[in-house]
């Protein structure tokens, strides 16, 4: 998921590296969740999700399945296609009970990509995914952290929740010219507040 692009480190005409979260979009306290804010709506029966909408940094995206490889961690989306997310299929759809996961690209070969403006956002955002069933779930950001990959926390981000909560992933952290990576994910964790059709 983290492979990097030198071009966006380089100053060869593309932006510069991808924002990073405010210190007042981190949760307060690294073991306790920020309070709800709106407070969470139940969860939804479970569909696939089709689409993401992000209004406050401009995503519009389609989403594709995504599986997992070998060592237990989640396939990137394809790269050629820069406006393209994913969503681990066998996991939680988004809106229904559980914690539900969407990745994409922070960038590709091509320039920045569907998420490079993830650490932009701040709490209290919203994230639309539209679904198969002819909704669409609403979702209110809590928080956007960065980690780095060596302490990256699974329990926290892909951690069990009765109610309706989504993870967006990307790359971020920094990035390492000699190996041409990320060095780390942004994360933002929401939760459902509304739906509608």
């Amino acid at each position: 998921m983290c492979l990097g692009v030198a071009l966006l480190v380089n100053g060869t005409g593309t932006p510069g590296p991808p924002p990073q979260p405010g210190v007042a979009d981190v949760y307060p306290d690294e073991a306790r969740p920020a309070p709800h804010d709106p407070p969470p709506l139940a969860p939804l029966p479970a569909a696939a999700p089709t689409r993401v909408r992000i209004p406050a940094i401009g995503v519009d995206a389609p989403l594709t399945g995504l599986d997992l490889e070998g060592g237990g961690r989640l396939a990137a989306p394809p790269t050629d296609e820069s406006n393209l997310a994913g969503w681990y299929r066998k996991g939680t759809p988004p809106g229904a009970g559980g914690t539900a996961i969407v990745a994409g690209h922070v960038d590709t070969d091509q320039g920045p990509a569907v998420f490079y403006h993830l650490g932009a956002l701040h709490r209290g955002n919203t994230v639309e995914v539209d679904r198969a069933d002819g909704d669409t779930a609403v979702f209110t950001i809590d928080a956007i952290e960065v980690y780095r990959a060596e302490h990256f926390p699974d329990r926290r981000v892909y951690g069990a929740s009765k109610a309706a909560e989504l993870r967006l992933i990307t790359c971020g952290g920094g990035f390492d010219q000699t190996a041409q990576r990320y060095l780390g994910n942004v994360v933002a964790f929401a939760h459902l507040t509304a739906h509608h059709t």
